[in-house]
């Protein structure tokens, strides 16, 4: 069994920024991203539990799991703050992170993360979950995606080697059934959202077919919300470059004081 989630270590920058995935990927799709961030910036990209070299994590399924499994990893690398960076799923484990260990995350970046409204579409989520090869794969992509998308050979290749191996389609299969209850998802609530402090900014595709955009409807005044227009749920191939902009400017910005009558109830 797999005792901590596996993270691709980039760079050896002061500043570390903890990548996590959507349902059904793996590290190896932030590679262009990483590539258009400072080359000063330390980079780990994960494997979230039951996905990639992160298969046989313990428990794997639940946001909550990934959540602690990353926190805890982070505190084995001595990691003290962590810029968080997180789409679809890995947004809500990035989300639960920050919401338990809020001291240790200096900026939180979410693309269209789940958790954040119980609509979804659980069809397209079970047919990608279930998809082996190139074909089935590329297609489920361009479902997920706007009608601006952009080449996805890269993601295709690394998404086809991820699910060869053995046990790792049933699992997302596995996965993806307890994460969708008559096409709804569980969601985090509101009211602690309130709660964060450090730089929010939520990045949300405005024809996305997976997360409804309109998930950014009443968040809390503090957060930024970026919505990109043509763009579908798979932001981080279809505008590499605007997210790796987005992230480091959510970085640079300085957190917000908690508002009084949250300060006094917390």
């Amino acid at each position: 069994m797999t005792s901590s989630p596996h993270a691709a270590d980039h760079g050896a920058g002061s500043k570390t920024i903890a990548l996590l995935h959507g349902f059904g990927g793996c590290h190896d799709i932030w590679d262009d991203v990483i590539a258009s961030l400072s080359p000063a910036l330390r980079t780990l990209a994960y494997d979230l539990p039951g996905h990639g070299l992160s298969l046989d994590f313990p428990g794997a399924g639940p946001a909550k799991v990934a959540a602690r499994a990353v926190l805890a990893d982070l505190a084995a690398r001595a990691v003290k703050r962590v810029h968080l960076v997180g789409h679809s799923m890995g947004g809500a484990v990035a989300t639960l992170m920050a919401l338990t260990e809020p001291e240790k995350v200096a900026s939180l970046t979410l693309l269209a993360p789940g958790g954040f409204g119980p609509e979804i579409n659980g069809p397209l989520l079970r047919r990608f979950a279930a998809a082996r090869d190139a074909s089935d794969i590329r297609s489920c992509l361009v479902a997920m995606s706007g009608p601006l998308t952009r080449p996805f050979d890269h993601t295709v290749e690394a998404l086809r080697d991820m699910r060869a191996r053995p046990g790792q389609v049933e699992k997302l299969v596995d996965i993806a059934a307890a994460m969708t209850s008559g096409d709804r998802q569980g969601v985090i609530p509101r009211d602690r959202l309130d709660t964060l402090t450090m730089p929010v900014m939520v990045v949300w595709g405005s024809d996305d077919p997976m997360l409804s955009f309109t998930h950014t409807d009443d968040l809390p005044a503090r957060f930024h919300v970026h919505h990109v227009l043509g763009a579908g749920h798979m932001l981080i191939e279809e505008a590499p470059d605007l997210v790796a902009t987005i992230i480091q400017r959510n970085m640079n910005r300085r957190p917000r004081p908690m508002p009084a009558k949250l300060a006094a109830t917390g």
